[in-house]
């Protein structure tokens, strides 16, 4: 339900330093572009075409494709076409990588002369849309709700939940909102998970993106005066609303941070929340905050543990050390604090103290640490000790002080240098085995 998936269509170069231009002072250039254009099918694919007319055959011709919230374009080379007037295309299949709903593009098509001049088009631009429905919309100083089933008045709640959840959180965290929300309702579950795309899990009921500024829910005409929705509204609004307060383009902060405070202002630290959280106290099952970091489990009584132990964990925080600590530390990550940086700066406790605090104050015992152990020693020849090896002074050899020496065994130091050899075959020879069993086969990434 949080910010996931960035739009990643295909392996390109990101050029941190923008579009390149011409370059000036060489060659009169050798391409004519005509406006470009740009068209899809939803679920299948994205083309962007052009008609270049290139009086000499080029060195290169490339589309550079801006993604939201990209530091840059990325760059597609297509086939080298030569010289005169031809049309050029590229498809991006959305198979190759999921695609929001509602998300904007903007391309221009580059072509390198053979002398190394860089030429570049027109932009064109493109907002991908889910064409299956025909969309009703109503929109607000801040949201715009979309819906396809139901009535005027069905857009008109949805609206108004949408705006005071906006309201609410940009005023706990003094951001001042100018950019409008898209919001989106769908009424069966099988199209909503086609706009979410693959790997959606069956429990959510809404998604906000927040790249692309757009929130998808799962809401009946029937189910509008629910109780539920009413939360689950703003929660998500919540998220992009956070997002704006944090953004920065080096470090993000804690999921159960984000999640704890989209719960928290959409319904509170409940009955049912503490419920939840005092179980796992005498279960001896809390979650630490530490692995609450980033994706929560998947399996519905841990996804829930850590939504409940989530908004205790902004409870206490407010209870403990005020609002205006809560909305230093969240506002803090905007300038690219880490967390214990962040944690100490508002707080006066870094990460750690902080989780040791809240533990102590819901009566938890330390949760048992999980995850990679250190090895247990491994056996030694017959009258060696496990005592560090000392360095030597004045050039003599390094030695084990507690080690036996050659005149000391007699005969015996050949069984401890057996021993040895057999201990040093063992070890290689697992290590070798254990090499070997980490080998994994390369899997293409979408």
């Amino acid at each position: 339900m949080n910010l996931r998936r960035g739009v990643a269509l295909v392996a390109g170069l990101v050029l941190s330093l923008g579009l390149a231009t011409p370059t000036l002072g060489q060659s009169t250039p050798i391409a004519t572009f005509a406006p470009p254009t740009a068209s899809f099918v939803f679920g299948t694919s994205i083309t962007f075409s052009d008609t270049i007319d290139l009086s000499v055959a080029p060195k290169r011709v490339e589309l550079l494709l801006i993604e939201p919230s990209s530091i840059g374009p990325v760059v597609m080379e297509v086939a080298d076409p030569g010289a005169g007037q031809h049309s050029v295309s590229k498809v991006l299949k959305i198979a190759d990588g999921h695609v929001f709903p509602n998300t904007r593009f903007s391309a221009r098509w580059r072509v390198t002369d053979p002398d190394g001049t860089l030429e570049v088009g027109p932009p064109v631009n493109l907002t991908y849309q889910d064409t299956r429905f025909n969309w009703q919309t109503k929109a607000g100083p801040i949201v715009r709700v979309h819906w396809y089933t139901g009535d005027d008045a069905f857009g008109a709640r949805a609206l108004a939940i949408g705006e005071k959840g906006v309201a609410n959180a940009a005023g706990l965290l003094g951001v001042t909102e100018t950019q409008p929300v898209d919001f989106y309702i769908y009424d069966s579950t099988q199209p909503f998970y086609d706009a979410l795309g693959p790997g959606t899990r069956e429990n959510v009921g809404g998604e906000a993106v927040a790249q692309i500024r757009t929130l998808f829910a799962l809401i009946t005409p029937g189910e509008i005066n629910a109780s539920w929705v009413g939360v689950v509204i703003p929660h998500e609004l919540t998220h992009l609303v956070f997002n704006t307060a944090v953004d920065n383009p080096y470090h993000g902060p804690s999921r159960w941070l984000n999640e704890g405070l989209a719960v928290y202002l959409s319904e509170g630290y409940t009955d049912s929340w503490r419920a939840t959280v005092s179980a796992a106290v005498g279960a001896k099952a809390i979650i630490p905050l530490d692995g609450l970091v980033g994706e929560f489990p998947t399996t519905a009584d841990k996804f829930r543990r850590a939504y409940g132990e989530s908004v205790s964990a902004v409870d206490f925080m407010i209870r403990k050390y005020g609002k205006p600590a809560l909305v230093k530390l969240i506002r803090s990550y905007a300038t690219g604090l880490s967390d214990d940086e962040a944690f100490t700066a508002a707080l006066g406790v870094d990460t750690t103290g902080f989780d040791d605090a809240w533990l102590k104050d819901l009566g938890s015992s330390t949760p048992q640490a999980y995850g990679p152990q250190p090895a247990p020693g491994g056996p030694l020849p017959p009258g060696w000790s496990d005592a560090p090896i000392l360095p030597a002074t004045s050039g003599a050899p390094l030695i084990n002080p507690v080690a036996p020496t050659p005149s000391d065994t007699g005969s015996d130091s050949s069984g401890a240098i057996a021993a040895g050899l057999v201990v040093l075959i063992v070890v290689v020879g697992g290590g070798l085995l254990f090499l070997g069993s980490r080998r994994r086969t390369p899997v293409n990434l979408p």
